[in-house]
């Protein structure tokens, strides 16, 4: 009988030294082989160590107990876990149908020698580098994960899923882990399952969408527990009923309009451009509230799962998702840890919280390197029912990732600072977008409904109409947040604004180009400007009666 872990060997050893080693322990392996031939000798038979009574001798079964508890570290014994493992092409051949018939599940391990169940992940990486050495790093790594998963952190009571023909079938674990030689090389490791409905199995249709981009992941044994309640449920409900897992949106409502100074249409019209399409960008000039219209939606959608980045020329896929970053270890190095960036944590977030809205809102959208900071992501903005490959993968990432449904992303863009023509295709494509134009609804009456449900005079509004008329360039023009301040209405307040804010904007726009800014944009021009038009109003309005008065005081007289 092998024996292939070290604590194992040491155990043995030290328990029979006494009786059957000739001098003081030296090399373990040497010490178990004169051991062991002194044991055939005496038994005229091999030794079983794992049985009785030899494993009572060096195993006590409290120990042995306390072994099996700390496989997985970090694991209490009730918490039930979900797998998958794949088995409808096991070198060329599809085992699912003998899985189901006979009760089982098992790994190939075609190269792998007989070995215990209870090897820690270290020492069952040293058996794997040395059993699959002409394999490359990459796939014996593959190989760990997978033996390590079946062997050690599978445990009866947990569920179990594999694929085939375009079916999952569901079934629970219910014995520990054996090696069985199997003369055909594919299915060396065993373990008894219970199947649930046996024969009948759930369409890929009929999946959730999260798990059945999960099984895009072409690993061989994958961990599914952060869908066990779904995969549960599955095995509860009539054959062909979906479990509906999309996240449902609240509706527009009338006290959310009011506070935005917005009509209730317009907003139920993006929240539904969301539900169909999860990314959402609001464009316009300065001033149109892109930001603040962003954030009160999002809190109304998702609450306070919402995070805010702003984009930059410097920003990037490391500081976006995900990226290595300086970090002091314990022993005062100083070396590099993958670190998750705000997307990446708000993906985990709603991973873990399935049923709830997560909302990503990206400020300043086109001011970045779009194809330099999502990456890969860019796939996955348009296939959420599809996994990746991450760029950094680490030990779950390398099975596949996937963008949940229940994340959101609203994002703004200046087009004063840089044209909407300038976004590539394809974020132009993943996107949906809406236009805030200081000239058009719903901006164009945001300005007068707050200056009403503060009860203050409307001068600014007309102000910046007539400003926004002699502008003329849409991706120019001034939004109403410049007046939407307190301070805006104390004394000199408006005059500071305008020359602070508003003609400092200007001028960049007509930098090098000759124009006068104030003569042509100054405050007082465009009072001028209301006050001609509304003497000319005035005037078109009186009846042209001057001559008829003067032959009726000549008639008088």
């Amino acid at each position: 009988m092998p024996i292939v872990k070290f604590e194992h060997r040491r155990g043995i050893r030290n328990a029979f030294a006494d009786e059957y080693l000739e001098g003081p322990p030296g090399d373990i392996d040497e010490d178990l082989f004169e051991i062991n031939e002194a044991l055939v000798a005496q038994q005229e038979a091999p030794v079983n160590y794992y049985a009785s009574p030899w494993k009572e001798r060096w195993q006590p079964q409290s120990a042995k107990d306390t072994d099996k508890q700390t496989d997985e570290p970090g694991r209490a014994q009730d918490v039930r876990r979900a797998w998958l493992v794949r088995g409808s092409s096991v070198n060329g051949r599809d085992l699912v149908p003998t899985w189901i018939s006979k009760g089982s599940v098992s790994l190939a391990a075609s190269h792998l020698r007989p070995i215990d169940e209870e090897l820690a992940r270290d020492e069952l990486k040293a058996i794997v580098e040395e059993d699959y050495q002409h394999a490359s790093y990459a796939a014996r790594q593959e190989k760990l994960d997978e033996f390590y998963a079946f062997l050690s952190r599978m445990r009866p009571g947990d569920l179990i899923a594999t694929v085939s023909q375009g079916q999952m079938y569901l079934g629970t674990i219910t014995g520990d882990p054996e090696y069985v030689a199997s003369a055909d090389k594919r299915s060396n490791l065993r373990r008894t399952v219970h199947w649930e409905g046996h024969d009948k199995g759930i369409d890929y249709a009929d999946l959730p969408t999260e798990v059945s981009a999960r099984l895009n992941a072409q690993r061989e044994v994958l961990d599914l527990t952060q869908y066990l309640d779904k995969l549960v449920a599955l095995t509860e409900e009539e054959p062909g009923v979906v479990v509906e897992s999309k996240v449902v949106l609240p509706a527009a409502t009338p006290e959310l309009a009011a506070r935005l100074h917005v009509p209730q249409e317009w907003l139920q019209d993006c929240i539904d451009l969301l539900d169909d399409r999860p990314q959402l960008i609001f464009y316009g000039p300065p001033g149109t509230g892109k930001t603040y219209l962003a954030r009160a939606l999002a809190a109304h959608i998702a609450g306070d799962n919402v995070k805010l980045v702003q984009f930059h020329p410097a920003y990037s896929y490391e500081d976006f998702f995900e990226g290595y970053r300086p970090d002091q270890g314990g022993n005062g190095q100083v070396g590099f840890t993958l670190k998750p960036g705000p997307l990446r944590r708000l993906v985990d977030q709603a991973t873990e919280n399935p049923s709830t809205a997560h909302v990503l809102i990206i400020d300043e959208i086109n001011r970045g390197n779009l194809a330099k900071i999502f990456g890969e992501l860019y796939f996955l903005l348009e296939y959420r029912d599809q996994s990746i490959d991450l760029l950094y993968s680490s030990s779950d990432d390398d099975k596949g990732f996937t963008l949940p449904e229940n994340v959101f992303i609203i994002g703004t863009m200046n087009t004063a600072d840089r044209s909407i023509a300038l976004v590539d295709s394809a974020m132009r494509r993943r996107f949906a977008f809406r236009p805030l134009r200081p000239t058009e609804p719903p901006t164009a009456g945001i300005l007068r409904s707050w200056l009403q449900s503060e009860g203050r005079p409307t001068e600014s509004a007309e102000l910046l109409e007539e400003l926004n008329t002699v502008i003329g360039d849409v991706d120019f023009q001034i939004g109403p947040s410049y007046f939407m301040r307190p301070a805006v209405y104390q004394p000199k307040g408006l005059e500071r604004v305008w020359d602070t804010a508003i003609l400092p904007l200007l001028e960049e726009h007509h930098f090098g180009d000759g124009t006068n800014i104030a003569a042509r944009y100054g405050l007082e021009t465009i009072r001028k400007r209301i006050a001609a038009k509304s003497g000319a109003a005035i005037a078109d309005a009186v009846p042209e009666t001057t001559g008829g008065a003067d032959e009726a005081t000549a008639a008088t007289d």
